[in-house]
């Protein structure tokens, strides 16, 4: 394993940050003065993929005045023929080109050797996943010469053959390979809607030493006569229990970089401004405050043992014991 850091790169501020759509570019270069302002953005490297063009010119721009971290969603780091190569290629050119002060992708899959698919697929958690995981994310950080972070799943079921619980994975990935987390902490709000995992335990698990960005985002819920299905669609403002487990979280792990991540629906500059401010005051507060008085959970790596199924979800019970 190499350790790699990220020389000669800005690195992300431990403040609040947006995902960055066409729309916003003009009002973000136009309000570098305000002083409510979002202190980096982040975008999905693979709609800057292609050389020159408008939507290019628009991220030099960007970069130049704010940091720009890159979330990729291209890479299939879990497939078990390695990551999508071509995709790595195009996203190392990127960040030759363009400084991205953080570069990340997903614990999921989304290609086959002949087939892709529109989605972040789910993961068994065994040896042999873990294996492979680590494998493609020490390849990738080979081949850009830094340091990625991966996103932990938003999931609506559990594997029959789990050996592990999916905060045991990440940390062991973590270890293995060198990499860091980026903890979608909406992701697990869905997860615990879907398959019962306890969303508090699953955060005072997490060592806030392995997490290098923070994401924060809504979901929409569909109800069955099973019971609620949680979507993770990035469609709407980050809920109340999300903002609750962020600054629980927060208020022990000290600052971290936060993004507001709105995929669809997206709103006007200035109602994403407005939730990274939110996020912001939970920073800023946290910052002042002594770290010694910041609440204090043990960090041992945690237990290999995979979550209870939950009774009554159909999709559940058509996989799990």
């Amino acid at each position: 394993m190499t350790n790699w850091v990220n020389p000669d790169r800005a690195t992300l501020p431990p403040r609040a940050g947006i995902g960055l759509k066409p729309q916003h570019y003009t009002p973000l270069l136009e309000s570098l003065n305000d002083t409510v302002r979002p202190l980096w953005v982040e975008v999905h490297p693979q709609n800057y993929f292609h050389d020159g063009g408008v939507s290019r010119h628009w991220l030099t721009r960007v970069a130049d005045v704010v940091p720009v971290s890159f979330h990729s969603t291209g890479l299939s780091l879990g497939s078990a023929d390695g990551p999508d190569m071509d995709q790595l290629e195009r996203l190392a050119r990127l960040c030759d080109d363009v400084p991205a002060a953080s570069v990340s992708d997903h614990v999921s899959w989304s290609r086959t050797a002949h087939t892709y698919f529109p989605d972040l697929l789910p993961l068994p958690y065994t040896a042999e996943s873990l294996a492979r995981m680590a494998a493609s994310v020490s390849q990738v950080q080979d081949r850009l010469k830094r340091r990625i972070l991966v996103e932990n799943p938003s999931r609506m079921l559990a594997f029959v053959g789990d050996t592990m619980s999916e905060e045991a994975f990440i940390a062991q990935l973590c270890e293995r390979s060198g990499c860091g987390l980026l903890l979608d902490i909406n992701n697990i709000v869905v997860s615990a809607t879907n398959i019962g995992v306890d969303a508090q335990t699953y955060l005072d698990t997490i060592d806030p030493a392995l997490v290098g960005e923070i994401h924060l985002a809504g979901h929409a819920v569909e109800q069955h006569d099973s019971g609620p299905l949680a979507i993770d669609d990035h469609g709407s403002a980050v809920g109340e229990h999300c903002w609750a487990l962020y600054a629980d979280y927060i208020g022990r792990a000290g600052p971290i970089p936060t993004l507001i991540e709105r995929d669809n629906d997206v709103p006007d500059y200035a109602v994403l401004v407005a939730e990274a401010r939110r996020a912001d005051h939970v920073l800023t507060a946290q910052a002042e405050c002594p770290a010694q008085s910041r609440r204090s959970v043990n960090h041992p790596l945690p237990s290999p043992a995979r979550p209870e199924p939950v009774e009554g979800l159909p999709v559940l019970q058509a996989v799990a014991k």
